[in-house]
């Protein structure tokens, strides 16, 4: 008899081809799993088991990030100002997933509109880390990484902006992939910055994000005009070795402020590299320094213009007993909106208005472009750069909350590539104790290409993955 909740996603659809599992069989295993979820990973389940459907994903269930929306389903974006909200119509991404034999499982948790690093800042509670439920599973997709940790679904899509794929993925000990810009369809997202946002895959491992990918990617959208044709191809990936790769490490992205545990797995990881043939060295990306300062800057203007749209006026919460127009907006955005999503709106308001423009956001944009030609120069001499995902390990609930600064550093290694706009994926790099010891937990490694490099980055992932061996079984008892 088959050990369900062990079988990846590739496994259960190649089950599932052969005859030997029924779709349905899978779903209701899934459903059953998620309905009885105590890590708070789920705002919404599946009541009903789709009909068996074919395609290339084989009936293999999905779990979706809450801010995608789906038509007749809550579609919440982690906020009570959205609470209850039902599109009419549904996320390209969805679509194409379902179409390709991926039904929808559930919706997952998430920080409130993909602002956090934690999935503390969710309106509807914090979800927990699987490994650990003391401790976060980072965010802001920190509900599908920790679903799909855990084994409550096979596998999942999030949002990355600034890291918000990949930082779950590196504590959740999963994988997790962010697209070139522009490669995955952001229409029937909702939206926190339109210059960054983009969907991709949360699984268990390279090949399962592979095989998801493929079916992300493709023709252009028309409904979302930052969307593109994709180039190329994605494929199942085989490689065994990484002859032939050159392997670059910025030094400004790999010592100063990461864990020392971390950085024990991360020098493991490069020497392990190295006897599967790599060639690594040091590289140079120096305005990467100031990446962090730049997207703290661009990513909360831009959300303060997506979020004026909930004003009470058009659909979500409204206020009520207002006494006017203006108290109508001002007591339905104060009773909606979380703290932090209040934070990043003043602090965007303030960055694009007149007097400070050019002193902040200007120049944020213009930091940004340098960062995305340190990339380029880079990328000149090696074929990916490769970095920690994420800082540290999994930190405890409530440790960081009332220290934003403290928060927005988990993102040090990812913001770069987001603002050059850069494929990156995260494989699990084994474990390590936090800070002062204790139970050892999931560290990630980062790997980043050129833009529209995905099929070769999965590649030497993959080559990655299988020497470093990680077992996540732990994670889904």
């Amino acid at each position: 008899m088959m050990d369900l909740v062990e079988l990846t996603a590739a496994q259960a659809a190649a089950a599932i081809g052969r005859g030997d599992l029924a779709a349905r069989e899978l779903f209701d295993f899934y459903r059953d799993r998620a309905a009885a979820d105590e890590l708070n990973a789920f705002t919404w389940v599946a009541q009903e088991s789709p009909e068996a459907g074919d395609g290339p994903l084989g009936g293999v269930p999905l779990a979706v990030k809450d801010l995608f929306c789906t038509a007749g389903v809550p579609s919440q974006s982690g906020s009570r100002i959205l609470e209850g909200y039902r599109p009419p119509y549904t996320a390209t991404v969805v679509e194409r997933l379902a179409r390709a034999g991926a039904p929808l499982l559930a919706k997952t948790n998430q920080d409130e509109f993909a602002m956090g690093s934690s999935t503390e800042n969710s309106g509807f509670g914090p979800t927990l880390n699987p490994w650990d439920r003391t401790r976060v599973p980072g965010g802001s997709s920190g509900g599908s990484a920790a679903a799909v940790a855990a084994g409550l679904a096979p596998w999942a899509i999030g949002t990355d902006t600034g890291g918000s794929i990949r930082q779950p993925a590196a504590l959740c000990g999963i994988v997790g992939l962010k697209p070139t810009y522009g490669a995955v369809s952001r229409y029937g997202m909702i939206a926190f910055a339109s210059s960054l946002d983009q969907a991709g895959p949360l699984t268990r491992d390279v090949s399962d994000a592979a095989l998801l990918l493929m079916q992300m990617v493709g023709a252009r959208d028309p409904r979302d005009a930052t969307s593109l044709d994709y180039p190329g191809s994605v494929s199942l990936p085989a490689r065994t070795d990484l002859h032939g790769i050159r392997l670059g490490v910025p030094t400004e992205l790999s010592s100063d402020g990461i864990e020392p545990g971390v950085l024990g797995a991360f020098a493991a990881s490069l020497e392990l590299a190295r006897q599967l043939g790599a060639s690594v060295e040091t590289c140079q990306l120096p305005h990467a320094a100031h990446a962090l300062a730049a997207y703290y800057v661009l990513a909360p203007a831009e959300a303060s213009s997506n979020l004026a749209r909930f004003d009470g006026v058009r659909y979500g919460l409204r206020a009520q007993d207002a006494t006017d127009l203006l108290d109508m907006y001002t007591r339905t955005r104060h009773d909606g909106f979380g703290a932090e999503v209040k934070r990043r709106i003043m602090l965007g308001t303030y960055a694009l208005s007149s007097g400070y423009y050019e002193a902040y956001y200007g120049r944020a944009q213009r930091v940004r472009t340098l960062i995305a030609r340190d990339f380029a120069a880079t990328f000149e001499h090696f074929d990916f750069v490769v970095t920690p995902t994420a800082p540290g390990v999994a930190f405890e609930l409530g440790a960081k909350t009332a220290d934003p600064y403290a928060m927005y550093l988990n993102d040090i290694c990812t913001v770069p590539a987001s603002l050059a706009g850069i494929p990156a994926i995260s494989i699990p790099n084994g474990m390590a104790a936090p800070p002062g010891g204790g139970k050892s937990l999931p560290v990630g490694l980062q790997l980043i290409g050129p833009a529209f490099s995905e099929d070769r980055l999965l590649s030497a992932a993959f080559a990655l993955e299988q020497a470093l061996g990680f077992d996540g079984r732990a994670a889904r008892r």
